[in-house]
């Protein structure tokens, strides 16, 4: 399958990619920032369209939609590679591959939107969810199959960093059904810190929210990163804001770092997340702290 959105660059073998805001100039044989498409010939390819490092049945809850088709179990794809580069990332394995890493790539599944239909019928499942890596990576294969899925029954779900061109987000939002997209932080610095843009971010986040979508947001609280309560109380406000502009509610997950990946500082503090989650419940109808073993209302993954 062809990569869409790029443009051949200025310089003889170079081609640019438009996926994200990162607008990478990829000389020959190189990949951009998301390590996941190549320049091959002058043009952007994306070997990985339609390969998955990771094949599972999740809880819809632990997407975490908490409000779409509660209750319910989702077929959950991971492919590889992300347009951001977070240095306490869960899936650093998958989502910042080492280079040259030939075992994850030689181990990749293909699955095709048949397969994907056959595998939801007969788990009697009526979602797919492109999650634990980037799904904007996986956008061409996304588009080319949202459609037969739609038909039979299964709607498309993006669990995401929200870091789209406007091209992309112009073509995903009509193949998309829900999604839970991250808000890293509401600080501009701390967001470029981690490879991405905030304004991009809102921008996407209001695009699905006022074109009808289910949208869940998800704020991981990460000491010096994302725990300043001031900027939190903005992020909040704006949620609020846009969720009163469109007649709608948008939940917010909060959820609870752990050191993983290269930062090594201490988990989130629980008085801390409980005063985040206070703040926000004073303007947001729905509030969920995240990742705390035993809290009430996560519901456990299954086998």
């Amino acid at each position: 399958m062809k990569a869409a959105w790029w443009r051949r660059g200025d310089k003889e073998g170079e081609a640019v990619c438009g996926l994200c805001p990162h607008a990478c100039r990829i000389p020959e044989g190189k990949s951009g920032y998301c390590s996941a498409r190549f320049c091959r010939e002058g043009e952007i390819v994306s070997p990985y369209l339609g390969l998955w490092s990771a094949v599972a049945v999740d809880p819809i809850e632990k997407k975490p939609l908490y409000h779409w088709r509660p209750g319910t179990s989702i077929f959950s794809l991971g492919g590889i590679g992300c347009t951001m580069r977070c240095p306490f990332c869960q899936n650093y394995s998958i989502a910042q591959p080492a280079p040259g890493d030939a075992a994850r790539i030689s181990s990749l599944r293909s699955l095709s939107a048949r397969e994907i239909t056959d595998n939801c019928q007969k788990l009697k499942l009526n979602s797919v969810a492109y999650t634990y890596n980037e799904p904007a990576l996986q956008a061409e294969f996304i588009l080319a199959t949202a459609p037969a899925l739609r038909e039979a029954g299964v709607e498309t779900v993006l669990v995401s960093n929200g870091l789209y061109s406007e091209e992309l987000l112009e073509a995903l939002i009509p193949a998309v059904a829900a999604a839970n997209i991250d808000i890293k932080t509401f600080s501009p610095k701390s967001y470029a810190r981690l490879g991405g843009d905030l304004e991009v971010v809102k921008r996407t986040v209001s695009a699905f929210v006022r074109a009808g979508k289910h949208v869940e947001c998800t704020t991981l609280v990460v000491p010096g990163i994302s725990d300043n309560l001031s900027e939190f109380a903005a992020e909040v406000d704006w949620l609020a804001d846009l969720g009163r502009d469109c007649g709608t509610d948008v939940p917010l997950h909060i959820s609870r770092y752990r050191p993983c990946h290269k930062f090594t500082a201490p988990p989130t503090d629980l008085d801390l997340l409980q005063a985040f989650a206070a703040l926000a419940g004073q303007k947001l109808r729905h509030v969920h702290i995240g990742n705390v073993p035993g809290l009430k209302g996560q519901r456990p993954s299954l086998p």
